[in-house]
């Protein structure tokens, strides 16, 4: 097996035992708290998809079709954070919807995860979602650098803070769909989006999972679980 493998298979070992280990521990929704469900009916009809186009960046569009809100941040945080992948199959049909509201015949990437949120979780939420959606992801993008933890910041903290953070591996013909599971203020995905246009890329779309529900004019940016 070519060493430059080893990596995914341990990746997707990893995740294969987290999911396996959930089947034998006592769960509960992970939207409300119902006992013996992993999604009570009540929340897997808060996520019923609404999706939205807003621009991302001249020229570009971001597709999102949940809000980050309530049972859709619970579900999501438990996902990121508690190791619970088996949320995924519950999440993925509103990720399914925004990439169909993307241009068809797309080649679908994925924002890389940071080195660290890699090693502390030991899979990839975003590749698992993709996959869930019924979706074939090819890694194109790649990380130059770690950049801070974005909690906290301002939108533009946050543009200077990834800016030049994401090279090209290759480049394929024709469209691209990159996805991210929340978009905050547009930045992490933004330079994702300039580092495919910065390798010649023509057409890029932007799909993200769920958008931060705005308050007063600001983003509750403290509340999105670091990626």
């Amino acid at each position: 097996m070519p060493s430059s493998l080893l990596p995914a298979l341990a990746t997707g070992v990893r995740a294969a035992a987290i999911e396996a280990s959930a089947f034998w521990l006592p769960v509960a929704c992970a939207g409300c708290g119902e006992l013996d469900v992993d999604v009570c009916e009540r929340c897997r009809a808060g996520l019923a998809p609404r999706v939205r186009r807003d621009v991302l960046l001249p020229g570009t569009e971001v597709v999102t079709a949940l809000e980050f809100d309530g049972v859709v941040a619970r579900m999501i945080r438990a996902l990121k954070a508690d190791g619970r992948t088996g949320l995924g199959r519950a999440l993925a049909p509103a990720l399914a919807e925004a990439v169909r509201a993307a241009p068809s015949g797309a080649t679908v990437t994925t924002v890389p995860p940071s080195r660290a949120g890699d090693r502390r979780r030991g899979y990839r939420p975003v590749d698992l979602l993709v996959r869930r959606a019924g979706a074939h992801d090819v890694p194109l993008l790649r990380l130059t650098r770690t950049a801070a933890d974005q909690r906290g910041l301002g939108r533009a903290a946050r543009q200077a803070n990834v800016a030049g953070a994401f090279a090209v591996r290759a480049l394929p013909p024709g469209p691209i769909v990159v996805v991210d599971d929340v978009l905050t203020t547009g930045a992490t995905l933004g330079a994702a989006v300039s580092a495919l246009r910065a390798a010649g890329a023509s057409e890029v779309t932007a799909v993200a999972l769920a958008r931060t529900p705005r308050r007063s004019g600001s983003t509750r940016e403290s509340e999105v679980i670091e990626t």
